[in-house]
């Protein structure tokens, strides 16, 4: 097949996107396909009928992770001035001549449900989950809405706006130590610990930084655990044990340990499953993600968010989960492009 690989965009996830996205193109290539890797927002010089000639070498368009999220300003300089809004140069013309297009996009306007409505509008196959069940698991305050509705636990917790900063409404807010997140962010890119009044203040503001919501949560303390999900059924637990906080720079430098399979009684890898499988439905998701999760001494769980679009890189979860089962990266790219044609 002909097929896109759409990564890059304007997230501050973009490096962690242009990553992933090299990697699935690989994969898919070395399943035969003629794979054109693409970003978003950057587009391409490439003549959209010359795409999947094999001439363009997409192994030099991309960067390792690096330890410190984008600039997503001198992104914006790179392409300058340009007539086509977010989309790139070429970028709908390429997508049209595929037969399907491999998101492998992270955050906002990729994640979020906006490019799938768009792709949808214009007739364009592409792989995860529709624009609607996208838009909800973007949002983690609907998300906690939808999952607790439907008796899965989370963390005692509410959203704020900045807004709600300027006039006091957090004052509210008395439960210590807790966690402070950007409502529509990925990577743990924002988020931050607050053990008194002092750092929740401080946690907010920088939260505001990204974007005008933000979601606070209890804080538990237990271990943490990742649970891919494929065609609606759960992969082995995975456990993540990490050197301090689990923030962007300890994500994707290396000083994050994870056991996969999670060294943990059949009785709780069930209940892990079980609750992953059950989040899945309750989003109304579709082919693959990825569900977060604590659990306290007392084998409680509580789940902290959905991944619509994991992370595909060397070191995501969603590929180290399906190697448990046989199915390595180029497998499991290949059965997510078969899945995704099929709600077509």
């Amino acid at each position: 097949m002909n097929i896109t690989v759409l990564a890059g965009g304007l997230s501050a996830e973009r490096d962690v996107s242009l990553t992933s996205g090299l990697m699935c193109a690989k994969s898919l290539k070395a399943k035969g396909h003629k794979v054109f890797l693409l970003d978003v927002f950057m587009g391409t010089d490439t003549a959209p009928e010359k795409a999947f000639d094999g001439s363009v070498d997409f192994e030099s368009q991309t960067a390792s992770i690096a330890s410190d999220e984008p600039d997503l300003e001198k992104i914006k300089e790179l392409r300058g001035d340009s007539p086509d809004g977010f989309f790139g140069k070429n970028v709908i013309e390429i997508c049209k001549r595929s037969d399907i297009v491999f998101i492998a996009l992270h955050g906002a306007n990729g994640e979020d449900g906006k490019i799938q409505a768009t792709f949808d509008l214009m007739g364009i196959r592409y792989t995860g989950s529709d624009y609607l069940a996208s838009a909800n698991a973007m949002d983690k305050g609907i998300t906690r809405r939808l999952l607790i509705a439907d008796g899965i636990k989370m963390a005692t917790g509410t959203s704020y706006t900045s807004e709600d900063m300027k006039n006091g409404t957090t004052n509210e807010w008395n439960i210590f130590p807790c966690i402070v997140k950007p409502c529509c962010g990925g990577s743990s890119i924002g988020v931050s610990r607050a053990d008194n009044r002092e750092e929740f203040d401080r946690a907010l503001r920088d939260c505001f930084r990204y974007e005008n919501e933000a979601v606070v949560e209890q804080f538990i303390k237990g271990r943490e655990f990742s649970v891919g999900i494929l065609d609606g059924k759960a992969l082995p637990a995975i456990e993540i044990i990490a050197d301090g906080f689990y923030d962007y720079k300890n994500k994707y430098s290396g000083k994050t340990l994870e056991v996969c399979p999670a060294q943990i009684s059949e009785d709780l890898e069930k209940k892990l499953r079980d609750a992953a499988e059950k989040a899945f439905a309750s989003l109304r998701l579709c082919v693959y993600s990825r569900f977060d999760f604590i659990v306290d001494e007392n084998e409680d769980i509580y789940c902290l968010e959905a991944n619509t679009l994991p992370g595909m890189t060397q070191a995501s979860l969603i590929p180290q989960e399906a190697a448990v089962i046989g199915l390595d990266h180029a497998a499991l790219c290949d059965f997510i492009v078969k899945k995704s044609l099929e709600r077509f």
